[in-house]
């Protein structure tokens, strides 16, 4: 009985077909909050991935940025034809390792990694034509359960718990995990916002970081020159060497080629003076060997702080980020 009620009151909400929307947004907490008010899941590391099946059509896969992946990720596209016409998923497409553990760099490798690679959904914004996005968080999660669970092996609910923040953080930290998304139980679907209803806590020093440029090299380049946005300014903060293999190396280069410009595209070079952590600034002469670039091409890094000078130390190439725009980068807390 109470399954038909549920029923009858989705029917009852406004019509709508599973069509791209931009995503809600996580806003970056330096502390995780706290309270009943509030429901935790842990941060996965792979691609945002809305998943769409509108009335009369097949399913498609829709990047944050709402490119279809459907080519490189069919057989996900496929595991998901069991969702009923107009119905449109949040998620996020994650490779796990052979403990179980989130690798995003697997996701780079997805042909032969493809066994690896699961959909774990997190949210339902339409339902069989219905716009259930105005629900709240967690009768829309109760609305995704019983749509996914047990349907495919592929397919995953993003599992949540509720009260105790410092008791998840602890286990994250023990399993070594990427983080923490705190929702409020409350928050209805907000796309494309920051609101703050949703805020994610990073445990691992890690984020996306733009490329700027490049100096020349094996493969196609030798480094590439990263950095974030503050507003409208790109500010350069490492040239990275670490990381590639020449596989990598030659999809990258691939991707830079055609977006070459005369003009240095980082507000704060160059950058004078030996810099505390050894080398890390770009200086005037040795901007002479960079090729620069329009910064479109986002790339994952991992690395082991951030120095006073805005710079980082010990960071490495984990992989590219074709779901993120650059507009969008920023330091992160």
């Amino acid at each position: 009985m109470k399954r038909a009620k549920d029923v009858a009151a989705v029917e009852r909400l406004p019509a709508a077909d599973a069509e791209y929307i931009e995503p809600m947004l996580c806003a970056p907490a330096k502390a995780v909050p706290d309270g009943p008010e509030w429901l935790f899941e842990v941060k996965l590391d792979g691609f945002r991935i809305l998943a769409a099946k509108p009335a009369g059509g097949e399913v498609t896969l829709w990047s944050r940025r709402g490119n279809s992946l459907n080519r490189k990720f069919f057989y996900i596209a496929e595991a998901l034809s069991f969702l009923p016409e107009g119905t449109l998923l949040d998620g996020e497409l994650v490779a796990l390792d052979a403990h179980g553990k989130p690798e995003f760099s697997l996701l780079q490798s997805f042909r032969s990694a493809a066994e690896h690679v699961y959909y774990y959904a997190f949210d339902v914004v339409r339902l069989r034509g219905r716009d259930v996005s105005g629900l709240p968080l967690t009768a829309r999660k109760k609305l995704l359960a019983e749509l996914v669970e047990g349907k495919s092996e592929r397919i995953r609910l993003s599992e949540f718990v509720e009260g105790d923040a410092a008791a998840m953080l602890r286990h994250l930290r023990k399993e070594k995990l990427e983080g923490i998304v705190a929702k409020q139980r409350e928050s209805v679907y907000e796309a494309g916002m920051r609101s703050g209803a949703w805020v994610k806590h990073r445990l691992n020093q890690g984020q996306e970081f733009v490329v700027g440029g490049y100096v020349p090299g094996g493969n196609g380049f030798q480094s590439l020159v990263i950095g974030f946005y503050r507003g409208k300014e790109l500010l350069y903060v490492h040239r990275l060497v670490a990381g590639f293999v020449p596989a990598a190396k030659r999809e990258i280069f691939a991707k830079l080629k055609g977006l070459e410009v005369v003009a240095c595209p980082f507000v704060n070079l160059p950058q004078e003076g030996k810099s505390r952590w050894g080398g890390e600034g770009l200086n005037a002469e040795k901007m002479k060997a960079c090729v620069w670039l329009r910064p479109e091409i986002v790339v994952q890094v991992e690395f082991v702080e951030w120095t006073s000078e805005t710079h980082l130390r010990h960071a490495k190439f984990v992989g590219l980020r074709e779901d993120k725009a650059a507009k969008d980068v920023v330091r992160e807390s």
